[in-house]
């Protein structure tokens, strides 16, 4: 029952203080166990929890509490509130896109494997209504009509709305950028700091000034020292 009634230890006080069914019919009501309304009856449980009338409220017919006070083996059947079906979390229907636009579908796909490779798969397949397997078919050309595909914007083809993109492109950089900072990325290009041992030094450079306070350029200067050759031509 205690998904079927709003505020359950709520309805157990007010049931407890003004009734006279046992703990074990109140239970059953509101979906608690039997020691959790004795101690709502002890003052031990839900002591600071105003009691909430489940006749007032539409969750309890007055002939079912009668029945119920009149017999302790009798266990009460809660009504429908229309509250709790107000409260009642809704599942988001799936995107539908007009059978005229589907088939726009794969040039958005294009369009954001070219332009935002950050945005992951899971996310295309949510903003456009279409499958993973359809996106991955674009990526590597297999799609039936991979020669017509052209990267087009999805807010062009009237498949997405502008701030709706936007939320998500920010979405996904924002995420990128966490992934890349967790994994020591710092510059755009996602290259790395090498370490100072794998960094080669530079050739020291000689400079034309020492050239020019010498005063002139020797053979030596441009070509280097020679060494001396071994005369071949010893004698046996």
């Amino acid at each position: 029952m205690a998904d079927q009634i709003l505020m359950p230890k709520a309805t157990a006080v007010w049931l407890v203080d003004n009734t006279s069914l046992t703990f074990e019919q109140i239970a059953d009501f509101c979906g608690l166990h039997p020691l959790e309304v004795r101690g709502i009856a002890d003052g031990e449980v839900a002591r600071d929890i105003r009691g909430a009338d489940p006749i007032a409220n539409g969750q309890l017919s007055r002939e079912e509490l009668d029945k119920a006070q009149a017999n302790d083996k009798y266990r009460m059947n809660a009504l429908v509130s229309r509250h709790a079906e107000l409260l009642k979390p809704t599942k988001k229907a799936p995107r539908y896109t007009p059978v005229s636009r589907r088939q726009d579908r794969p040039d958005a796909i294009a369009w954001f494997i070219r332009n935002h490779p950050e945005v992951t798969d899971a996310q295309i397949s949510k903003i456009l209504g279409t499958t993973k397997a359809t996106i991955e078919q674009v990526r590597n050309r297999s799609h039936w009509n991979a020669a017509n595909i052209k990267p087009v914007d999805p807010v062009t083809l009237g498949l997405v709305g502008q701030l709706e993109l936007d939320a998500l492109v920010k979405k996904a950089a924002e995420k990128k950028a966490k992934d890349d900072a967790k994994r020591g990325i710092t510059d755009p290009d996602g290259a790395t700091l090498r370490p100072a041992g794998e960094v080669e030094a530079p050739e020291p450079e000689v400079e034309e000034e020492d050239y020019r306070r010498r005063g002139s350029v020797s053979a030596e200067d441009v070509f280097g020292k020679s060494t001396p050759s071994v005369e071949a031509d010893e004698e046996d």
